[in-house]
């Protein structure tokens, strides 16, 4: 069965761009484009798509209004923002609103189309451009009252803020003066306490819990 996917941009280049990569996907369904927010939520009862891919600056209403309304919907759709904003309060803004997916707009073919895939499984995306973004989010955060909401001690803090800012499992080990082992382990930990399956979906769950 085909994923039913509407696009809602207020640029037509925009929009054809994405009906070309969506029509070449034997698993993909286009089921129609609009250019505003109320447009959106009309299409959205029009024709029940699995996905949504939407910007947040849009006519009548917005991006982050309209997510926030189709939360409120029958057959709420998987929702994947994809923007030119790139700044760590709009990214948790939008998960806030409801969405699972942010991409930065500029991602590749490739990204595009699996981060369809992954939020129709109920997974959640997020560009991995904006993963040192996030962790200047978190370098700034209440670290105590972030430990007691999470409970997570403060090496697991750390862990997860390098991975935010994309470290590979050897440079953290570097910068905090861990084994490998060890930061493999803690992130496996983050993983399993997050209810998700790698490190990018940590940093998306994080953010959607106020960690980021």
């Amino acid at each position: 069965m085909s994923i039913r996917v509407l696009v809602a941009d207020d640029h037509p280049v925009v929009r054809e761009g994405l009906h070309g990569m969506i029509a070449r996907e034997t698993d993909l369904a286009w089921v129609g484009a609009v250019a505003d927010a109320q447009a959106l939520l009309e299409a959205v009862r029009a024709t029940s798509p699995d996905v949504v891919l939407l910007d947040l600056r849009m006519p009548n209403g917005g991006g982050l209004a309209a997510l926030r309304q189709l939360q409120q919907t029958e057959r709420r759709p998987a929702c994947v923002v994809l923007s030119s904003y790139e700044e760590a309060a709009q990214v948790r803004a939008a998960v806030e609103a409801g969405a699972q997916g942010y991409l930065v707009k500029g991602s590749d073919y490739g990204s595009i189309i699996g981060a369809i895939r992954a939020v129709a499984r109920g997974e959640r995306v997020i560009s991995p451009s904006l993963l040192p973004i996030l962790f200047d989010t978190v370098a700034h955060q209440a670290q105590g009252r972030i430990r007691a909401e999470s409970g997570l001690d403060h090496e697991a803090l750390q862990v997860l803020a390098a991975v935010a800012a994309g470290a590979t499992t050897s440079e953290i080990a570097a910068r905090l003066a861990l084994s490998e082992v060890t930061v493999k382990r803690r992130i496996q930990e983050l993983v399993e306490r997050l209810g998700v399956r790698n490190r990018t979906q940590a940093v998306a769950e994080a953010v959607r819990r106020g960690w980021i």
